[in-house]
């Protein structure tokens, strides 16, 4: 699964790399540590630009009663999306990207989980794919809301977790946000384990509190002497 994530790099810089059209955040802040329930940049594709729009971490169906089930809707299984009743109607028109530079996964060990940091060697983006949503509460309010979406992890990272995000090739990410111009199968294609390497080390268990968002969370534990002694 993919529970937590970073995006650290500033705007302009996330503009250019994904040759953004339009930004409608202005709330930004780049963060070490994204959790479930917090909002970030989520870029869709419009009459062939990129746009990119605030959404909340946790898909609320627009047929929910409340938006708490979004907690248990972080992640959806790219095999089973055309078979969940919450996801099989949105690959259709509401695909996006999971603007991302970095996403933390915890390995199983006897005396507990240890937190890794897993990133781009060159320090670039990674475009995970997702699903979005709008949602209406009783009382009127406006609440758009997006998914993970997962697959199998690579060999080299499946020692830390059996599950890993789609991270799409840049050259893919029209074909899975420009939804009236990408047939179903198309996009559906660009949903593979990503191809080329990724860094990956532990990290101090300051980013197990959502309380936490500092570079100490994405900075490895083999240079414990600049990491902070609090959690």
């Amino acid at each position: 699964m993919c529970g937590r994530k970073t995006l650290t790099r500033d705007m302009v810089s996330i503009i250019e790399e994904l040759a953004i059209d339009e930004w409608d955040d202005d709330d930004f802040i780049p963060s070490y540590n994204i959790t479930p329930s917090q909002f970030s940049p989520i870029l869709l594709g419009e009459a062939n630009s990129r746009i990119v729009k605030k959404m909340k971490w946790g898909l609320i169906p627009n047929w929910s009663k409340n938006e708490s089930i979004g907690s248990k809707m972080i992640n959806a299984r790219s095999e089973t999306l055309t078979e969940k009743p919450s996801f099989q109607n949105l690959i259709h028109q509401k695909r996006c990207v999971v603007i991302s530079d970095g996403y933390f996964e915890w390995k199983r060990e006897n005396n507990g989980s240890i937190p890794f940091y897993i990133f781009h060697p060159e320090n670039k983006l990674l475009p995970m794919a997702g699903l979005w949503t709008t949602w209406e509460s009783p009382n009127k309010t406006t609440t758009h809301s997006y998914t993970v979406i997962t697959t199998t992890p690579q060999k080299e990272l499946s020692h830390i977790h059996n599950r890993m995000p789609v991270i799409l090739n840049p050259m893919s990410i029209d074909e899975w946000i420009q939804c009236e111009s990408t047939s179903l199968n198309q996009a559906m294609a660009t949903l593979i384990p990503y191809q080329k390497h990724l860094s990956f080390h532990p990290v101090s268990t300051l980013v197990n509190s959502p309380k936490n968002n500092l570079p100490d969370c994405i900075r490895s534990i083999k240079d414990s002497s600049t990491i902070s002694l609090f959690s």
